[in-house]
């Protein structure tokens, strides 16, 4: 999420529903899906025999945007954004176990609360153009209420890279470092609490332990110990162009 002012309205956030491909089975075995295009403004599909879901979500504005989806990989192929970056990005493609908004996926261990999250372990694989504005981040949410289908209490983001004059909301408060990488947060509120760990070295590819994350944003005060995660996204918020951004390879895995 960006500095300032990133308020979604219930409308501007529910996913359609519509489009979504269901993996056929054949002898037992899930068969591979052909590549899927997503062009509407919230379409999105499962992945994976359900295991993740890849959308669109174009939440913040109404330029045209499209994803070529193959398995757990997605590239915008069409993205025609053109904001402020004084205000909210168009939007958010992404793929992402859990909940959202009601469209959840299955066999990922979500939602698990914070206290008891023993493991929770993901990789992301990118490739990120060198036009536009844009940023590259995980967005983990947490809340109070398990798999809850509107807005959540708390947003955890991991910055892997960005380009042009974009931060994150809030203020920075401070460093972190976990497995030689180092991390400057940022946190702030928007009527839920925001903490975003920005990589001060970017990167295109990541093995990350979550719960090292999720611990120091407890510690914070960001996220109550009680409060669950409920999904764990990553993708790219673009304000200019946003062509060319991919998802190679994603993946999760909660103990």
């Amino acid at each position: 999420m960006f500095s300032g002012k990133r308020l979604r309205s219930c409308a501007a956030v529910a996913l359609a529903v519509s489009g979504l491909a269901l993996s056929s089975l054949t002898t037992g075995t899930v068969a591979a899906q052909p590549a899927t295009t997503l062009c509407g403004k919230y379409a999105s599909t499962q992945v994976e025999g359900g295991r993740y879901i890849v959308q669109n979500n174009v939440w913040g504005a109404d330029t045209e945007q499209c994803l070529n989806v193959d398995g757990s990989s997605f590239t915008v192929t069409t993205a025609n954004h053109d904001k402020a970056t004084n205000g909210s990005p168009a939007g958010y493609p992404s793929i992402y176990a859990g909940c959202h908004y009601g469209n959840c996926t299955t066999g990922t261990g979500l939602p698990v609360r914070a206290d008891r999250m023993t493991e929770a372990t993901t990789s992301w694989d990118i490739t990120t153009p060198e036009t536009g504005t844009y940023n590259a981040a995980y967005d983990l949410w947490f809340d109070p209420e398990p798999s809850k289908s509107g807005q959540n209490a708390a947003e955890l983001m991991i910055w892997l890279d960005h380009r042009g004059d974009i931060q994150p909301i809030g203020s920075p408060v401070g460093t972190f470092t976990v497995d030689g990488a180092r991390w400057e947060i940022w946190t702030g509120n928007v009527g839920w609490n925001v903490i975003s760990y920005v990589r001060t070295e970017s990167t295109d590819s990541v093995d990350l332990d979550l719960t090292a994350f999720s611990a120091d944003a407890v510690e914070r005060g960001s996220v109550e110990p009680s409060w669950y995660l409920n999904s764990v996204q990553a993708g790219f918020e673009p304000w200019v162009g946003g062509t060319g951004l991919a998802t190679n390879d994603f993946s999760v895995n909660i103990g």
